[in-house]
């Protein structure tokens, strides 16, 4: 891709990935596992600060909510999105996401400042 020279500097300090993902686009779930090496894998970042988002268009077809993905990816955390329902449900689902990388933030500077006092 041509935007891979900039991936570094997307990448640097990062401390948690959201790949936003057409189900209904082959093209897309074969590109998924590319996005989840370079952006989580290489870093490395733990599974936990990944978070993939099935976006279904309005209108879409197929029965994609059942969507079953290989491994790796079918050890990441897993949300469906559109824009027809409620998005009550995608919201609380993004704060929890929020909460726990702010927790594991927190943690590591935690221990970052225990290393420096001891």
């Amino acid at each position: 891709s041509r935007f891979e020279t900039c991936w570094p500097v997307l990448m640097k300090d990062s401390h948690g990935v959201i790949i936003v993902f057409n189900p209904e686009l082959p093209s897309h779930l074969k590109e998924l596992e590319m996005w989840y090496s370079c952006f989580v894998q290489q870093q490395p970042l733990l599974d936990s600060q990944c978070l993939l988002v099935a976006h279904h268009k309005p209108g879409s077809a197929g029965d994609t909510e059942n969507l079953s993905l290989g491994l790796p990816l079918n050890k990441l955390k897993l949300i469906h999105s559109n824009l027809e329902d409620d998005p009550e449900d995608v919201r609380m689902e993004f704060m929890k996401y929020f909460r726990s990388i702010i927790t594991l933030i927190n943690e590591s500077r935690e221990k970052e400042e225990m290393s420096i006092i001891s």
